[in-house]
């Protein structure tokens, strides 16, 4: 890798930053999450038909729009992580957004 150019890598898969985004909207557009993460809206449907059929999150409709509820006590699926709820990772960023720009 070039000096010049910084490594792209992150530590947040795609799965983790759309159930992150949908932690601080239950009611955000699948475009929205799409917008806000850097990835295409069809990428991010496919992630979330992932999480609702792994468990990790419920939709119901309200008229044409969804409301997201997370089963924040379903746990991570790598094994090294395996038995740790997700609902650790939603809390890093909910501190987070608390104590951010903005916060009071």
């Amino acid at each position: 890798m070039s000096e010049d150019r910084p490594s792209r890598w992150t530590f947040l898969t795609h799965h983790a930053r759309v159930l992150v985004e949908i932690a601080r909207n239950p009611e955000i557009r699948l475009r929205d999450i799409a917008a806000a993460i850097g990835i295409t809206e069809r990428a991010v449907q496919g992630i979330v038909r992932d999480l609702y059929e792994a468990g990790y999150l419920h939709r119901d409709k309200i008229g044409r729009r969804n409301r997201y509820s997370l089963n924040l006590d379903q746990a991570f699926r790598y094994p090294t992580e395996a038995g740790v709820p997700v609902k650790v990772l939603i809390d890093i960023f909910s501190r987070h957004d608390m104590s951010g720009p903005g916060a009071e």
